[in-house]
């Protein structure tokens, strides 16, 4: 049995858009109906477990929600599905694992819960929470390969296996506490990942009343496919073309960090809201608590905007503090004077990658015995400008044009003298005879100078070894990893770098860069595999990392489709985003004394970060150049300045 792995799953807020996802799906009934739109988040509570392979199907857990209760079910789909069919506190997780089983090969799980503080019936969708979780839980352990909509997919299906009938927004909980932007046109859905300037800190409370969910969708669906009556037109138009409208102001503020726009948005979405959907179903959705609470004077001075949540009425409230400081008066404000439980959403932009790692304490024996005199990440290449150049000042370079701040450059003992020699300054008899052009590459090492910090690697213990000794360097940031026998060059404006910062800051997760191999070349590279995340197929949700696989087993197990062909081959680009759960996990290894081929790996720790909170393949526009073979370094001075 394979040791147990743990995950996280959070709830999901809609900011904007609620009722927009199962309206948009009348579109394979009435073509006139628009696209429905929303703006998600996950939020910061949520459910954690602990999940294994079992011969069964296990759901447990000590903590008080579930009261001592157990699931043990055999992974039997008509047993499970009844279960879910019956409702109740197992029947989502019975759902999920219904639907896979029906679908997938594979054996049980144990599913231990072992925290959970995401408030249930609150319109934060708890139960899609649990149920990605399942479906997360078999897709890691089976190795399903599905991507995250894959995840969305199954979540979704499972549920609807329960009496519950949830909307297709509520499993956005799987791209965790990040905002992205859903459409839905039919039965089609997109996901687009948003980019925020600013932190924007959110109150979410409980009104502490009721409302009924299956009479709010009943009585609004009945407006639904074609519109009967000025009423039907009003709901239509508002979760149709002005929903659309709000959706593009809310994204643009979002993006550009405007938050009294987004305030103002907040406040005319619900009114619109309340002007043209609350009639047709004016018993639960004339909300009164809710009213009471958005239009509090005393809230006022600390909020930019509110609105409902989730299906509206008098479930659930969301405010958009001015600050940290407003957003706890907020929560202390409900809970004395108003006897309401709120608590705190910090969605905070993803951490700009200002700092980068290159080893280069390698001994560089394949280029020996020219490494004997000088280090191969001085080997000469002319570059694209026309200068030749040491290849670690065209990385140098390329860094400095990505944004990156704080270089670490990983040397050999002894060697740290050979680079601060080549960054320090020249005798002003030497500056001056060089070429104003040659003057500025001088002034340029000046700068990097300043940049550029030393980690010793006094014993060489293996590629994942090296990284980790920059930890204290990383401090708990991002940082890009670059190799220091390779040199990149990009097919468009940004350079290799920053289209991998671009995809970090999307994602949010640690990025592998990739490019395409033929099936001929995969014994000789990292090679990996996984699922599409974008209608681009740009960005890989990554399951499996092989070290220089056979050509038969990389065919059977690592081949990824596309488009346009159904075999595709993806190997380590040389450029990685490594977050501080990487770190961890190298952490861990060296303690424990893992190695692989007696040393220790980068890949083990990325495969367990991998497992645990997920990993992504970037496909970069650009080639990479390697220097560390002199057939590779004869090639790559030949073709780089092309």
């Amino acid at each position: 049995m394979e040791k147990s792995i743990e995950l996280f799953v959070p709830g999901r807020l809609c900011l904007i858009g609620e009722h927009s996802d199962w309206a948009g799906l009348y579109r394979t009934l009435n073509a006139k109906i628009v696209p429905g739109q929303a703006i998600v988040t996950g939020i910061e509570q949520g459910i954690w477990a602990k999940v294994e392979k079992a011969d069964s199907f296990i759901v447990e857990s000590r903590i008080p929600a579930y009261k001592g209760q157990k699931l043990e079910c055999a992974m039997d789909t008509e047993k499970l599905k009844t279960i879910a069919n019956e409702g109740g506190f197992f029947s989502y997780v019975a759902g999920v694992a219904s639907y896979i089983n029906e679908n997938y090969n594979v054996g049980g799980l144990r599913i231990n819960i072992t925290k959970m503080d995401l408030p249930i019936k609150s319109g934060l969708s708890s139960s899609a929470a649990i149920c990605v979780l399942v479906a997360r839980a078999f897709n890691v352990l089976y190795r399903l390969n599905l991507n995250t909509m894959g995840e969305m997919a199954v979540a979704y299906f499972g549920e609807q296996r329960t009496p519950s009938r949830c909307g297709r927004l509520d499993q956005a909980c799987a791209y965790g506490v990040n905002p992205v932007n859903m459409t839905f046109t039919g039965n089609e859905i997109s996901v687009k990942p948003l980019k925020l300037k600013v932190p924007m800190y959110f109150v979410v409370a409980d009104l502490n009343s009721h409302k009924d969910t299956v009479k709010i969708l009943g009585d609004l669906n009945k407006s639904f496919p074609f519109a009967q009556s000025k009423l039907d037109e009003d709901v239509q138009q508002a979760l149709g073309p002005d929903n659309e409208i709000f959706i593009k102001k809310g994204i643009s503020s979002l993006e550009q960090g405007n938050l009294v726009e987004y305030g103002k948005i907040m406040r005319n979405y619900q009114e619109n809201f309340d002007k043209k959907v609350a009639p047709a179903c004016p018993e639960e959705l004339s909300s009164p608590v809710l009213h009471s609470v958005l239009n509090d004077k005393t809230l006022e001075q600390w909020i930019w905007g509110s609105k409902g949540v989730g299906s509206q009425g008098d479930g659930t409230v969301q405010f958009l503090a001015k600050d940290e400081e407003c957003q706890k008066k907020i929560i202390d404000y409900l809970k004395k004077e108003k006897n309401m439980n709120g608590f705190p959403l910090t969605l905070k932009p993803k951490k700009a990658v200002k700092k980068a790692i290159i080893p280069v304490a390698g001994f560089g024996t394949r280029l020996f015995p020219m490494t004997k005199i000088i280090k191969k990440d001085f080997f000469p290449v002319m570059d694209k400008d026309g200068i030749l150049k040491p290849a670690i000042l065209i990385l140098l370079e390329q860094l400095t044009n990505a944004g990156i701040e704080k270089i670490c450059l990983v040397v050999a003992e002894g060697e740290k003298s050979l680079y601060d020699s080549f960054f320090s300054s020249l005798s002003a008899e030497y500056y001056e005879k060089l070429p104003e052009e040659k003057k500025r590459y001088e002034d340029l090492l000046e700068n990097l100078k300043n940049r550029v910090t030393y980690v010793v690697q006094k014993e060489r213990k293996g590629f994942g070894h090296a990284v980790f000794m920059c930890r204290d360097f990383c401090d708990n940031e991002p940082v890009l990893l670059l190799l220091g026998d390779m040199i990149y060059r990009s097919n468009q404006n940004k350079n290799c770098m920053e289209q991998m910062i671009d995809a970090y800051e999307l994602c949010g997760l640690p990025v592998v860069s990739m490019h395409r191999v033929p099936k001929k070349d995969v014994v000789h590279y990292g090679i990996m595999a996984g699922e599409w995340e974008d209608k681009e197929q740009t960005v890989l949700k990554l399951s499996v990392f092989c070290e220089k696989p056979a050509e038969d087993y990389a065919q059977e197990y690592l081949k990824v489709a596309t488009k346009k062909e159904s075999e595709n081959y993806y190997a380590v680009f040389g450029q990685y985003i490594l977050t501080k759960e990487v770190f961890e996990e190298l952490e861990q290894n060296i303690k424990t004394g893992k190695t692989s081929q007696g040393e220790f790996q980068l890949t083990d720790a990325l495969e367990q970060t991998m497992e645990k909170i997920g990993m992504r393949g970037f496909l970069v526009d650009g080639r990479s150049y390697d220097i560390g073979l002199p057939e590779k370094y004869i090639e790559t001075i030949k073709t780089y300045a092309d």
